[in-house]
């Protein structure tokens, strides 16, 4: 699944050691500024699209419609509740 494989490029690659001195270069965001949400085959996402839905994040919090890795929804062909991929501690926040 296409979205296990970007949380181990973000959590468990190389890129991780990007992500944990990113504190260096940016200051903290005082929202949401990453999304993401299931996308049919075919379809391919518009900036407006990706803008709407980080708005509703942040607007509404995590759903089925807007997601994060913390909480995770599954696709929309499928059952079940938000999943908690459990991004590594020294990755995620801003302490």
């Amino acid at each position: 699944m296409a979205l296990e494989a970007l949380f181990e490029f973000v959590y468990r690659s190389a890129h991780t050691k990007v992500m944990v001195r990113r504190r260096e270069w940016f200051e903290k965001p005082e929202q949401a500024f990453q999304v993401l949400w299931w996308v049919t085959a075919g379809h391919q996402p518009t900036l407006d699209e990706a803008m709407a839905r980080l708005e509703h994040l942040r607007t509404h919090g995590p759903s089925a419609h807007a997601f994060t890795f913390k909480e995770r929804y599954p696709a929309p062909d499928t059952s079940g509740g938000p999943v908690d991929m459990k991004p590594e501690p020294y990755c995620v926040g801003w302490a």
